[in-house]
């Protein structure tokens, strides 16, 4: 787990309680986008004595310090991830819901020009792709 999200929680005056350092660190480890309903079954299968409602307290702390990155992606779905220093994108499977994550030039020269053309400050650009990835093409064929 990083310790920059460990001292974040302590120097704004909230505990660092098993439930927070087991959470930020199943985030931290995954690998991948969960959601709420993932984390909260990691944290049962390793042995964590913790509610639904916590996990979504802890979630919304965490979004709220800037610790996590809270990412809807479909109409439905919203994944959390640990704050990423550089922006990036998301490929989603509408097939078996992975998600890709890809960085790509494009985007920034895309900011930039809506910057200078518009005089408009952007401070943060979202952008995800949905459809199928190779594997569940391949099922379909």
């Amino acid at each position: 787990m990083r310790m920059r999200s460990i001292r974040n929680l302590e120097t704004q005056g909230h505990l660092l309680t098993s439930q927070r350092r087991l959470l930020l660190s199943l985030i931290s480890n995954s690998g991948e986008h969960m959601d709420a309903r993932e984390l909260y079954q990691r944290a049962l299968s390793n042995g964590a004595s913790i509610s639904m409602a916590t996990v979504y307290r802890c979630l919304h702390l965490f979004k709220e310090l800037g610790l996590v990155d809270e990412i809807w992606l479909g109409q439905t779905r919203c994944f959390y991830e640990i704050k990423q220093p550089a922006q990036h994108q998301h490929l989603v499977c509408r097939g078996c819901g992975k998600v890709i994550e890809f960085e790509s030039p494009l985007i920034s020269k895309l900011t930039n020009k809506l910057q200078r053309e518009k005089g408009f400050n952007v401070t943060n650009a979202k952008l995800h792709f949905e459809g199928y990835c190779q594997q569940c093409q391949d099922k379909a064929n």
